[in-house]
């Protein structure tokens, strides 16, 4: 086993985008957190993260560049390699046996969307802090280090589609689709929504929870026993709708209302919105389609037909489900 310390080439993950095909809020948890519901895929687009070991010494770093590359992702990659950092110290015979680690994270995925590249960021940063330091940790493990970094965490150690319950503690990996991967167009309007502001709302409004529960347990069930990506397609209409927390995002965000609708008319297909937004999404059977429904937007924004909310262009990019994640490049 290399030592860390002599470890040259930088470690390199890629860090997919989440798309929520359905959120279902069951209830409020004592510690103040909610129970939730959801089948969760990752995407094609994704972050990329390179970690190398400093073995002159001095102190974790990070470097961001790339997309809306900010504070709070490097936060995040931060606090994840410290996290590791912590889990990895009594299998390494204590901290000084792991050594400072410099992380470059190119960014992708836009932030505060609902995609959950923050969240992926830190899984990755985990991921390849353990390989760096040559530290060996079961999957288990390295979900409950996630877990202290963030609720969303975990699930990115699933390997492909999964079922998250709790907080997002809990995850079960379902066996995924089968045929070609289905195309996903991603709408983003620069308009950054913030998860705590959602579910502040949602308790304060004492808005309904689970509304969606059964329609997310049916389609976890059909991705465990493997649903063809055709027949997910089919169920766009009901996915688009499997979302207890849109309402609340549109309650704070009332402009998503007409833009949504806006979509709707111009792609002719149902738009759902992915974790607590504001980014909406549309189920196509290919990655051309969903390519062809990418272009028609850009035009409509250009000639001023589509009107989207927000400080600046949307992020449009046509992306695919895809069954593992493939860490490793």
């Amino acid at each position: 086993m290399t030592e860390p310390a002599r470890r040259l080439a930088p470690i390199v993950r890629t860090a997919p985008a989440k798309l929520n095909l359905t959120l279902s809020v069951v209830g409020r948890r004592g510690d103040g957190y909610h129970d939730l519901h959801s089948v969760v895929v990752p995407l094609a687009l994704s972050d990329r993260l390179s970690i190398a070991v400093l073995p002159s010494g001095g102190s974790d770093s990070l470097h961001v560049r790339g997309a809306d590359g900010g504070a709070g992702d490097e936060n995040l990659v931060l606090r994840a390699i410290a996290a590791a950092r912590a889990a990895a110290a009594p299998l390494a015979g204590g901290p000084a046996a792991l050594p400072p680690l410099a992380a470059r994270l190119e960014k992708r995925i836009p932030v505060a969307s609902g995609l959950g590249g923050g969240s992926s960021d830190a899984a990755a940063a985990i991921d390849a802090a353990f390989e760096a330091w040559a530290v060996e940790v079961p999957v288990d493990d390295r979900r409950a280090c996630g877990a202290r970094v963030g609720s969303d965490v975990p699930l990115f150690f699933a390997g492909g589609p999964a079922l998250i319950e709790g907080r997002g503690e809990r995850v079960t990996p379902l066996a995924g689709l089968a045929g070609e991967p289905p195309g996903v167009l991603l709408v983003t309007p620069a308009l950054p929504v913030r998860t705590a502001d959602v579910f502040a709302l949602l308790d304060a409004a004492h808005a309904a929870q689970g509304a969606t529960r059964l329609t997310s347990a049916h389609l976890a069930e059909e991705l465990g026993a493997g649903l063809r990506s055709s027949d997910l397609v089919d169920r766009s209409a009901v996915l688009a709708s499997a979302n207890d927390l849109a309402p609340l995002t549109t309650a704070l965000h009332p402009e998503l209302v007409p833009f949504r609708r806006a979509l709707l008319r111009a792609l002719r297909r149902p738009i759902g919105q992915s974790g607590s937004g504001p980014t909406m999404w549309a189920l196509y059977p290919s990655l051309a389609a969903a390519e062809a429904g990418a272009h028609h937007l850009r035009e409509a924004l250009a000639s001023s037909r589509l009107v989207a909310p927000g400080d600046g262009a949307p992020f449009i990019h046509a992306t695919t489900i895809v069954s593992g994640h493939g860490r490793t490049e």
